[in-house]
């Protein structure tokens, strides 16, 4: 009886020994784990990473030749257009305004006429100063001729008739000196004479001087000095002419009305503002930059402009200057880009998108983003020699968005990439290069 229960008992395995089973199971598990782990985690060097891919089938990739280019960073800038030139045109001359011909918003061409004022009084004075002009110009006529014969005849008759008026004066003062004498007459009628005598004796003198002045003839200086009033009449019609023409504001230059002054009625004086010009054969946009780029950006640089409200227009550009000085509302730089001709739909204080291109690298390579592979934290490229991979660490220059300007001491132009397929390459792994779908780099 002992014995058949001693076997019995050795026949089942005990709680203790199960318990311990179960512990080393577990303890297997972990271990092995934690090597699964270690081997993920560690980065595996090529020469063991070659070794492990001895074993593996072909890989089937696809490759583009590796080619330099630039690294071109883009930065996109919002900014706004404003008018490169405006003008304020404004009366030169007083009047009550007649006609207004434009509105705002319209498009006006050189020469076109604004505006028209009242011109009865510029009309009047233009008349006035012609007249004048006449009356100078006749009397240097009448001078560079001369005096005319039957004038000297006349003042020679002249003369004459008061030198016989004169000779009876002092005939008859002669006479009443004697009878004076003899008691016949009063003294004061003696006198009354005597001034008869004298203003016969003056008005000769003067008809002698006429009759010798029309004998020589005017002199040069008096003919010159006619010329001078014949010129200042002729300056004065010439200025009631401008200023008549001045009663019509005209446009200096193409352009568009932004804003009006006066309406039909109003009186103005000389230089009154009427309206506001713009430019449109000329815009500016300026530019905000970000505050890194202060300071960094040069006229020339490259632009793409777009506007929201053109969405079929785009613009390649270049920056025309940079301001010195901060937007006093945003605190940033700004830079501007001149536009000629621009389309007439893109207005003043419309709001304007940019692209603007540095360059980072001008000798880096360019691949497609899919040549690209992070290990952890180190980014890598896989070229093809002799059927197998090898894994090339390269530096990130610039993002550019569907390609990558790299850089890296081991690479060489022409050197075909992995752009398909090198997500679970390794170093050395044996590798297939699928010619139908072979690209050139882009």
């Amino acid at each position: 009886m002992k014995t058949s229960q001693s076997q019995g008992s050795s026949s089942k395995p005990s709680v203790p020994s199960r318990r311990v089973q179960l512990g080393l199971l577990t303890l297997l598990l972990v271990v092995g784990g934690g090597v699964v782990v270690w081997r993920t985690v560690t980065p595996i060097s090529n020469s063991a990473s070659s070794q492990m891919a001895q074993g593996f089938p072909p890989t089937t990739v696809e490759t583009v030749a590796l080619k330099r280019g630039e690294g071109i960073r883009r930065i996109q800038l919002l900014g706004q257009v404003e008018a490169s030139k405006s003008a304020t045109l404004r009366t030169q001359t007083a009047g009550t305004v007649e006609r207004v011909l434009v509105e705002v918003g319209d498009r006006v061409k050189p020469g076109m006429t604004i505006a028209t004022l009242d011109d009865a009084d510029q009309q009047l004075a233009l008349a006035e100063a012609q007249a004048k002009l006449a009356q100078a110009r006749s009397e240097l006529a009448r001078l560079e001729v001369g005096t005319r014969p039957e004038i000297i005849a006349q003042r020679r008759a002249e003369l004459r008739s008061v030198q016989a008026r004169e000779r009876e004066a002092q005939q008859n003062l002669k006479r009443y000196q004697e009878l004076v004498a003899a008691g016949a007459i009063s003294e004061r009628a003696l006198l009354e004479e005597r001034a008869t005598v004298d203003a016969t004796r003056a008005e000769r003198l003067k008809v002698e001087a006429a009759l010798a002045e029309a004998t020589a003839g005017p002199t040069r200086e008096e003919i010159a000095a006619q010329k001078a009033s014949v010129a200042a009449a002729v300056s004065a019609v010439n200025q009631a002419q401008l200023t008549l023409a001045r009663t019509e504001v005209k446009a200096p230059a193409a352009g568009i009305v932004r804003s009006r002054e006066v309406s039909v009625g109003d009186l103005v004086e000389s230089r009154d503002p009427v309206l506001t010009l713009v430019n449109s054969n000329e815009l500016d946009v300026f530019l905000e930059l970000p505050e890194q780029l202060s300071g960094s950006i040069t006229p020339g640089l490259p632009v793409e402009l777009t506007a929201r409200a053109i969405p079929n227009w785009q613009k390649r550009a270049t920056i025309s200057g940079v301001v010195p000085a901060a937007n006093a509302a945003s605190r940033r730089q700004m830079v501007r880009v001149r536009l000629q001709n621009p389309p007439q739909n893109l207005l003043p204080k419309m709001a304007i998108a940019a692209e603007l291109q540095l360059q980072v690298e001008p000798n880096s390579f360019v691949v497609p983003r899919d040549a690209l592979v992070q290990r952890d934290d180190n980014w890598l490229v896989y070229t093809v020699a002799n059927g197998k991979a090898a894994q090339i660490p390269v530096k990130l220059v610039v993002d550019m968005g569907e390609t990558m300007a790299i850089s890296s001491s081991q690479l060489q132009v022409g050197q075909p990439v992995v752009v398909r397929g090198g997500e679970a390459l390794m170093h050395g792994a044996p590798v297939q290069i699928a010619e139908q779908n072979t690209r050139p780099e882009s």
